[in-house]
């Protein structure tokens, strides 16, 4: 469904310029989550950027379900591919009622019988027509992010590109989103590019998942793989080790070695 060969962004020029994506490759099936995972500042970010059409600038080769995207990609590449991101309160027009948020992408993809939509996908974020009318202000953090994975999923995407869909929220939060997201792929057949530095996020939603470094990617493997700790790159396995948190005999060794 989603082919990526040989991605590159940069930005600046001269001495300023920065390679922020340096030659990534990667395929997605049909119905996959695929994760990006690395640090803040790897990239992951802006591969998505650019596969969603938000960075123009770029060079290689971006294909959805074998069709290249153009650039700029013409209306109905956004009726197919749509994407939810990191900050749910960021991205939603604070005068627009939820009714307008998801109004507007029909209007703008001429997309008929308005009310049965709006009612419909509301109903299946579990928010419900109580929250109809209501503005960006009057919601939870939880419930924006709602709201924003409707209004990407009234227009019945084929691919949905998730950027750090629940680093903003509660820890409480965050379960809730990744199962409805986890529902929506399921219901909808939906192929996923998950963006994370959170490793248990991605063992959550995808089947693999590629690690990033510098622009990067360093290594590819699969859940089963990430759940042993059978990582390959010295990088990958400092990853995985950061990700369980607070290690005592680890950061002993680590003073010990220091020392010496």
């Amino acid at each position: 469904m989603i082919e990526v060969a040989d991605l590159r962004v940069s930005f600046g020029r001269g001495a300023s310029l920065v390679h922020a994506v340096d030659g990534v490759s990667f395929g997605v099936r049909e119905g996959e989550t695929f994760g990006l995972v690395g640090e803040s500042g790897c990239g992951k970010s802006t591969v998505l950027r650019a596969l969603c059409g938000l960075n123009p600038e770029w060079s290689g080769g971006i294909s959805f379900g074998g069709v290249a995207l153009a650039r700029p990609p013409d209306r109905g590449f956004f009726r197919r591919v749509q994407m939810v991101f990191q900050d749910p309160f960021g991205s939603l027009h604070p005068r627009h009622t939820v009714n307008t948020t998801l109004g507007e992408p029909l209007a703008i993809h001429g997309i008929g019988d308005r009310d049965r939509r709006i009612v419909e996908v509301l109903e299946q974020v579990g928010l419900g027509p109580a929250f109809r009318y209501r503005y960006p202000h009057q919601l939870s953090g939880g419930q924006r992010q709602r709201l924003a994975i409707a209004r990407a999923l009234i227009l019945e995407p084929r691919v949905l590109l998730l950027d750090e869909p629940t680093s903003a929220l509660d820890v409480s939060v965050q379960a809730e989103i990744l199962n409805l997201l986890t529902d929506m792929r399921r219901a909808r057949g939906l192929t996923c590019i998950l963006v994370s530095h959170d490793l248990a996020v991605v063992a959550h939603m995808c089947d693999r998942l590629a690690v990033m470094m510098q622009g990067r990617i360093v290594e590819e493997l699969d859940v089963a793989a990430l759940a042993a700790g059978r990582t390959v790159t010295d990088y990958a396995t400092g990853l995985l080790a950061a990700s369980r948190g607070y290690d005592r005999q680890l950061a002993a060794r680590f003073v010990v070695e220091d020392g010496a």
